[in-house]
């Protein structure tokens, strides 16, 4: 193909991208106007309407005295389900193939590294991102790329470093993403779709090595600003849509699933009027090593045949209009009542000088004799029917967005003083959320898939990690990609919505009053005490649970390490030592050390309880103590 042939090949592609992404902008027109309403709404520049061309506008005032003051409840209904939802953050935990001691270990390796991912990429941090536009917006995307200059770095020359690469996710807003049909229940019912953002030029030159005259654009319809309603001042977005920014380049990323004709799928980029990429899907994400889209969908609510999720936002639009208008109408009732309407023969007074004037206390009014005197009309009292009208608008909010009172105001409901009703009232609001933080939840899991996915196929090289163990110890070990058989990932948390710290407490003190910690003497154990204050929170109370901490610690590192017969230290505490060994040598755990391992801790144990008082006779030999080389026991 000779050059000539490529650029007009490269040309007509071109083409068909930007006449694919203006298709899919027309559909999805609509859609993107009610996510900036909503956002609109949420930042409190509340009278706003979508327009019949398709165009945010302002409502203007119809007289001078109309009152359009906004009262938000749209902004404490997302605030306070963002608080909520804070504390979904599941922990993952990988399925082992088998329950083949390798694939076990398989299994908790994966786990480790993804413990580790999590921290090192701030993924909390993400999630509260991408929560944040999926309440407001209805939905939002998470993006995972492999960036080879990114991790650990292993060499470095005069001109450039070298680094092991690593996973990157950036979360998407739903004005980015088009697929190719609203119809598409998922990413897995699309058969393409199209990821377009505005990059500077200087950005693109650098990446694409390409040279693309910028432009100003808006960030969230991605259009020319000229173009735009923002020039003519028409449009309100005033708050928090007019999001423009100058020597911006278009970047439309196309994917397109594996088929006939391209079997590992295909890429395309193209960066203002250039092809820049044009090749097959570089990430295996999918099932059973398939190339597949590399991104990840979170909902608020789904709707039931559609790909664009919905938000309360949007449910409470029509409540918090007719709350402003009853609102607004109230105080141009109290300002009515409070200045007065002055009723005033004509040509009686200076009314010039009454309007611009006033009634100001121990004003002189002058009027002209023989005329009747100025007088105020009756304009009564407020009627019952606003307020009425006001209290059952607020009851609606509580009904559509499921924030009651109790969660946004924690204010208790007139009538409840039980401590039992005001369980219930939290665990029906907690029910509210679970929905959307079980959408939460699966996008995690689904994020954590690929994540091991794509480690899997470009972590070639052995790398360092580092987690935090059960003991709360860091924790350093090696790995690379073809160390991950098992992308299986599983919740392995309980649900984050039904537990708070409060209810964990009160729990912990139910059992305890019933004498459920007690041991068999009736006694709480030091071990049990400690175990008790940690879980409430007061893992460091004193000095002395500090001490009863290290010892456990101390008996578990044994539990792992111990190779050969060590005894007990004088400042061992035998009482916690027997039973922290006891706990290890019934558990699963120790069947993953061999014979030796345990018989050397069977050995150990036994010291624990000569020295502790619990055995009075008891032979201690230099050779053995529970057998002999070849296994007999003595």
């Amino acid at each position: 193909m000779t050059d000539i042939e490529k650029q007009i090949k490269d040309e007509e592609i071109v083409a068909e991208v930007l006449q694919d992404y203006a298709e899919r902008k027309r559909e999805k027109t609509n859609y993107e106007l009610a996510f900036r309403l909503n956002m609109n709404f949420v930042a409190g520049n509340q009278n706003c309407y979508i327009s019949s061309n398709g165009e945010i506008l302002q409502a203007d005032k119809n007289f001078a005295f109309e009152k359009k003051e906004v009262f938000n409840h749209c902004a404490p209904i997302i605030e306070t389900r963002l608080a909520k939802l804070a504390r979904v953050r599941p922990t993952m935990s990988v399925r082992p193939a088998s329950s083949a001691e390798a694939d076990v270990a398989v299994a908790k390796l994966s786990k480790d590294i993804l413990q580790s991912f999590a921290v090192e990429h701030n993924l909390s941090d993400l999630i509260a991102e991408a929560t944040l536009w999926s309440e407001v917006c209805g939905t939002s995307f998470y993006k995972l790329v492999w960036n080879a200059d990114a991790g650990q770095t292993i060499g470095k020359n005069k001109d450039a470093s070298f680094a092991l690469g690593d996973v990157e996710i950036c979360v998407c807003s739903p004005f980015e993403i088009f697929p190719d049909s609203a119809g598409s229940k998922d990413f897995a019912s699309c058969e393409s779709l199209l990821h377009v953002k505005a990059y500077p030029a200087s950005v693109v030159k650098e990446v694409y090595g390409v040279e693309v005259c910028g432009e100003e654009l808006d960030v969230f319809s991605l259009s020319n600003f000229s173009n735009n309603s923002f020039a003519s001042g028409t449009s309100n977005i005033t708050k928090c849509n007019k999001q423009t920014k100058k020597d911006q380049v278009l970047v439309i990323e196309k994917y397109e699933k594996p088929n006939a004709t391209n079997p590992n799928g295909r890429l395309i980029i193209v960066a203002g009027d250039k092809l820049v990429h044009d090749g097959e899907l570089p990430y295996a994400v999918g099932e059973n090593g398939e190339r597949d889209f590399p991104f990840v969908r979170q909902s608020c609510c789904v709707v039931a045949g559609c790909f664009w999720g919905t938000s309360v936002v949007e449910r409470c639009i029509p409540i918090q209009r007719a709350y402003n208008a009853i609102k607004n109408r109230k105080h141009e009732f109290i300002g009515r009542l409070s200045s007065g309407v002055l009723a005033v023969e004509d040509g009686s007074v200076d009314t010039d000088n009454l309007e611009e004037e006033g009634l100001a206390p121990g004003k002189i009014l002058v009027y002209r004799a023989g005329s009747s005197a100025p007088n105020f009309l009756d304009m009564g009292n407020i009627p019952a029917d606003f307020s009425r009208e006001e209290d059952r608008l607020l009851n609606e909010f509580i009904t559509v967005s499921g924030v009651s009172e109790l969660m946004r105001g924690s204010n208790v409901p007139s009538g409840v003083s039980s401590g039992t009703a005001l369980n219930l009232l939290i665990e029906q609001d907690d029910t509210r959320l679970s929905v959307t933080a079980d959408n939460i939840r699966f996008a995690i899991k689904e994020l954590s898939k690929m994540v091991l996915r794509l480690y899997r196929q470009f972590a070639s090289i052995e790398r360092l990690s580092k987690t935090t163990d059960d003991d709360g110890e860091i924790e350093m070990f090696y790995w690379k990609g073809s160390d991950i058989s098992s992308d299986d990932v599983v919740l392995d948390t309980a649900n984050e919505m039904t537990e708070t710290p409060a209810q964990r407490r009160n729990t912990l003190m139910e059992l305890f009053n019933k004498g459920l910690l007690f041991d068999e003497n009736g006694k709480l154990t030091n071990r049990m005490r400690a175990k008790i204050l940690d879980l409430m929170g007061y893992g460091n109370w004193d000095n002395a649970l500090d001490l009863i901490n290290l010892q456990c610690k101390r008996a578990n590192k044994e539990n792992l390490k111990i190779i050969e017969l060590e005894p007990p230290e004088v400042f061992d505490d035998h009482a916690l030592h027997i039973e922290e060994h006891t706990k290890f040598l019934l558990s699963k755990d120790s069947e993953k050390f061999d014979d030796k391992h345990i018989l050397n801790l069977k050995k150990h144990l036994l010291l624990h309880k000569k020295l502790g008082g619990e055995i009075q006779h008891f032979a201690i030999g230099k050779e053995n103590i529970l057998g002999d080389d070849n296994g007999t026991t003595k």
